[in-house]
């Protein structure tokens, strides 16, 4: 599938939401997808149907309402995102074939790393044990996806103690370089993004 890969470093979150819904309010049909490889300044991000109150307590980090599905996650400094900005209509892919095809390529970068992680039924992300080492949130609009998933790779992970993460109480998170994978979120988000490339082109083959 021909899709631009853009490295656009650490970026504001707000811009950058607003720069998503532009670009799919403006795109055609003929219009490639991209995938946005970003970091994030510290920022929890509430889901549509979020819950104020999974907002445990206030550490000074801002709160921004976004269109996605799910409650509450964190985002910050050393978590690579990675932002799917895809036509499913025209690489005839359902959502749920697209979450799966996301969990997946999360899953294989790990194991290529030696480690071992899974989904859950119900709660979507990726989880080493059980901890979860990714968080997952799309928005779907006039067939076409943006948002995306966060990885942990090597980061303070203080913030996630202040809220439910994802609504559920008491979570634990982990991160990649406490599992001995010695990438940059950088690194992390080169290799990731090849294999949801990958994993897409599976899914729409």
């Amino acid at each position: 599938m021909d899709c631009v890969v853009k490295h656009l470093g650490r970026v504001d979150y707000e811009p950058t939401f607003q720069a998503m819904q532009d670009f799919t309010a403006a795109r055609t049909p003929e219009t490639p997808d991209e995938l946005w490889i970003v970091e994030h300044p510290p920022v929890y991000t509430l889901g549509q149907a979020g819950k104020p109150e999974h907002v445990l307590e206030d550490i000074g980090i801002p709160v921004v309402r976004i269109d996605r599905g799910g409650q509450v996650t964190y985002h910050g400094p050393g978590q690579v995102v990675i932002y799917l900005l895809l036509d499913l209509a025209r690489l005839k892919i359902k959502v749920r074939e697209l979450v799966t095809a996301i969990e997946q390529g999360v899953i294989d970068f790990l194991s290529a790393q030696g480690v071992v992680a899974e989904r859950r039924t119900g709660a979507p992300g990726v989880y080493v044990g059980d901890a979860k080492i990714a968080a997952l949130g799309l928005k779907i609009k006039n067939g076409c996806s943006y948002h995306g998933l966060s990885l942990n790779v090597d980061m303070d992970l203080y913030p996630f103690t202040a809220i439910n993460p994802c609504g559920y109480a008491g979570l634990k998170i982990t991160q990649t370089r406490d599992l001995g994978i010695p990438l940059t979120a950088h690194e992390a988000g080169e290799r990731l993004s090849q294999h949801l490339l990958r994993q897409l082109d599976q899914q729409h083959g």
